[in-house]
């Protein structure tokens, strides 16, 4: 999924480069193509500019989740959307709801 997510960010003309300290290729200057104030896709974050460590750091934890589940994640992530929402998904509550901006 990492190589499609470096494609799909070249495609939408971002700004890549590789976080060392998050193990994380980040994506950004995008106009459009991620949810939310970003998405991560395997271990590529796409965001237009929500760059702070904190959210960084969050993203990284999605990444690991995206290597734990491979393809399966995203399926598994948007039945927990549908079913529990926002700060009640669990992988955005193992991932750090303070770090990835939710108000609790």
């Amino acid at each position: 999924m990492t190589y499609a997510a470096i494609a799909y960010a070249r495609a939408w003309r971002a700004d890549l480069h590789f976080d060392e300290e998050f193990s994380l290729i980040v994506a950004s200057g995008m106009r459009a193509g991620f949810g939310r104030g970003g998405t991560t896709i395997g271990g590529v974050y796409l965001t237009r500019r929500n760059v702070s460590r904190a959210v960084l750091r969050h993203e990284a934890v999605h990444a690991d989740q995206w290597a734990r589940f491979g393809i399966l994640f995203a399926a598994r992530y948007l039945v927990e959307e549908v079913r529990h929402p926002g700060i009640r998904n669990r992988y955005e509550i193992e991932a750090g709801l303070a770090d990835g901006g939710y108000r609790t």
